[in-house]
């Protein structure tokens, strides 16, 4: 019979389970160093049941292959390659090789790198894999649970739409005995939006002119997200036209620029206007539409006195219900323009 040696070195007889503790203590002087210990080890042969690497000391041993990452359905790994294993004395021996975990070694990176960035607070990557009592179960190694009320800095309802993303979390909680974290998304995005906010804050003052995004409309204005800051743009701050409802002009989503009429800093309320990039239409009136000149409108309301009568952006005048006819019969504006109406009027007086 075969000596133990022979074994890994010329004769690779199969080595049964009743034998295969006391084949480990034969070699307890090459081995006892090894337990617990990374090695590495050079690819000898890829199978698709297994991978042969052979680990120094004239010892070879074996990898199921069902621990390898797949490439088009087979290990990714070649003849040749040097890769991390650990000896795994909890399985049973296979035909002589002893027996190795390609598992483990993966195991204990993963968790150095969890611990390391659980201690420095440094995110970490990860997939969303499934739905959960309360929350996400998040793949960052290791399965963690993403709590319903740490995925957002609002609270949100609907969690299907995460499912299959690669999302970046912090560790909050780590117990590598238990096998088991706890991470927040919420945390990074506060931390982001936080950093936002700072660098905003900074370039504000009043008179600059600055980019956001309208973030909601409400019925006195719209609120723009300067970057991690809100803002107000009143509705009469949007044109120097009659605007009935911001949305007339803006949109929640457009991209828009923007010039701070106030700033109070420690109280962070910032009003914005659109229209004070634009040169005021009131300014020279009079030498643009000067008396007794004749002009071109477009009605865009009618009154019991008389209709308004938009001349340009921002420029309105009034045409008197007595200024309409020579007929002092006429009972109402409406019996001779509307809304939309194109005119032709005479310029009487300016009263800027």
């Amino acid at each position: 019979m075969a000596g133990p040696s022979d074994k890994f070195v010329d004769t690779p007889d199969a080595v049964d389970s009743a034998d295969y503790q006391a084949f480990l203590d034969d070699f307890s002087h090459q081995l006892t160093s090894s337990e617990g210990e990374i090695l590495h080890g050079h690819v000898l042969s890829v199978s698709d049941k297994e991978v042969i690497v052979d680990i120094g000391r004239k010892i070879e041993g074996l990898v199921p292959a069902s621990q390898i990452p797949l490439a088009e359905g087979k290990p990714a790994v070649h003849t040749g390659d040097e890769i991390e294993v650990m000896i795994d004395r909890r399985g049973e021996p296979v035909e002589g090789y002893i027996l190795l975990s390609y598992e483990r070694p993966h195991r204990l990176h993963v968790w150095e790198h969890l611990e390391k960035a659980a201690a420095d607070r440094t995110p970490v990557t990860g997939r969303v894999v499934n739905k959960v009592k309360g929350g996400l179960a998040v793949d960052i190694g290791a399965i963690a649970f993403l709590p319903s009320s740490q995925v957002e800095i609002r609270p949100i309802h609907n969690l299907d739409s995460y499912l299959g993303r690669e999302i970046d979390v912090l560790v909050l909680k780590l117990n590598r005995r238990r096998g088991n974290a706890i991470v927040s998304r919420r945390e990074l995005l506060e931390r982001e939006l936080s950093a936002r906010k700072t660098e905003a804050l900074a370039g504000l003052y009043e008179g600059a002119v600055v980019s956001g995004v309208i973030k909601n409309l409400t019925d006195y204005g719209a609120f723009v997200d300067l970057g991690g800051i809100d803002g107000l743009l009143h509705v009469s701050d949007l044109s120097y036209g009659n605007v009935a409802h911001p949305a007339a002009v803006v949109q929640v989503g457009d991209q828009v620029t923007v010039k701070v009429l106030k700033f109070d800093r420690e109280k962070e309320r910032i009003s914005l206007g659109i229209k004070q990039l634009h040169p005021d239409p009131w300014n020279n009136i009079e030498a643009r539409y000067p008396r007794q000149s004749r002009v071109v409108g477009r009605v865009v309301s009618v009154t019991d006195y008389g209709a308004f009568v938009e001349l340009e952006t921002g420029v309105e005048g009034l045409i008197h219900i007595s200024e309409m006819t020579w007929s002092r019969r006429m009972k109402h504006p409406a019996k001779v323009v509307k809304a939309g109406d194109s005119v032709e009027a005479v310029v009487l007086e300016v009263k800027a």
